[in-house]
């Protein structure tokens, strides 16, 4: 488990935004949030997509770095 959770903590950390202020932004509960940024719960491909969207909304960079550690894992993986 855990490609997008593991880029979305790396993310969330770095450009240090809250899981609150993801979820508020995504319209989803913190909980849910909390649980892709534990790993304990991955998100759907539709979410993911809804992730991005929420990022861009919040810091452009950390949209486009959770998208790169997402593809880069995501690539690493099937190689």
């Amino acid at each position: 488990m855990g490609k997008a959770g593991t880029a979305l903590r790396q993310v969330l950390e770095k450009y240090s935004i809250s899981q609150n202020r993801l979820a508020v932004t995504m319209g989803v509960s913190r909980n849910t949030v909390n649980q892709w940024f534990n790993e304990t719960r991955d998100p759907l491909a539709e979410a993911v997509t809804e992730i991005v969207k929420a990022l861009r909304k919040l810091d452009e960079a950390a949209a486009k770095e959770f998208v790169e550690l997402y593809l880069k894992e995501s690539w690493e993986d099937e190689a």
